[in-house]
């Protein structure tokens, strides 16, 4: 069977039961579950550091009412942290480059926080589709801009996350598929390709994390503006 560099990104089937579920949730259960206990192990002590920290950074752009999502941003910035760094080992599937889960995970909590402006300060949520001192002749015209800039931030979410997740897999594969392919022809090429292949799967590390926490840190600065 020929494979092509896409196929990659093609939902894992066994016996024709499709493995996303096992793969979304797979990460979670390779984290250390906290005890009771007042001494515990480094990995576990390293995991309550680590949230902690990240806890503390999601909650600096907001105030004192966006911190009743602090579990909800830190649990969601942890799935797609675990999820996009495993997704860069061999032979896995990484469920962050589909646009569906994305936008399944984006569009309901952008939705959940513009409900929240709407409920809780109606006129300042309705007040950001109309910058204050817009000359009238220009009021319709903002409006429609605006409105059109709330409604596409979901997809902005999602498409942002998939593409650079996709592009960085596809061009460690090419990368990869070259140095193999080089390396009964010009050793000293497929070398030189292997060490831009190591710098781009150290930058692709990078990326996964940096992806993650932009993708919850949005979210957060949308909720800022409705709180």
């Amino acid at each position: 069977m020929i494979l092509t560099f896409f196929d990659q990104f093609s939902s894992p089937y066994l016996l024709g039961i499709p493995l996303v579920l096992l793969s979304t949730l797979l990460p979670a259960l390779l984290l250390p579950m906290p005890s009771n206990r007042w001494i515990t192990n480094r990995l576990t002590t390293l995991q309550l550091w680590a949230i902690n920290k990240i806890t503390k950074q999601l909650m600096v752009p907001l105030n004192k009412p966006g911190h009743k999502w602090a579990i909800i941003l830190t649990s969601l910035m942890m799935l797609l942290l675990m999820i996009n760094l495993l997704g860069l080992l061999p032979y896995t599937f990484t469920p962050t480059t589909q646009l569906s889960m994305n936008m399944a995970l984006a569009f309901p909590l952008w939705l959940a926080t513009l409900l929240t402006g709407l409920r809780n300060q109606p006129t300042a949520s309705l007040g950001h589709l109309l910058p204050e001192g817009t000359p009238t002749p220009l009021i319709p015209a903002l409006i429609v801009i605006e409105t059109i800039s709330l409604l596409i931030r979901p997809l902005a979410l999602g498409v942002r996350l998939t593409a650079n997740l996709t592009a960085g897999h596809l061009l460690i594969q090419l990368i990869s598929t070259a140095t193999v392919a080089l390396l009964p022809i010009m050793p000293a090429v497929s070398a030189l390709t292997a060490t831009v292949l190591l710098l781009l799967t150290i930058l692709e590390v990078a990326v996964a994390m940096i992806q993650a926490y932009v993708f919850v840190l949005l979210l957060s600065l949308y909720l800022q503006e409705n709180i």
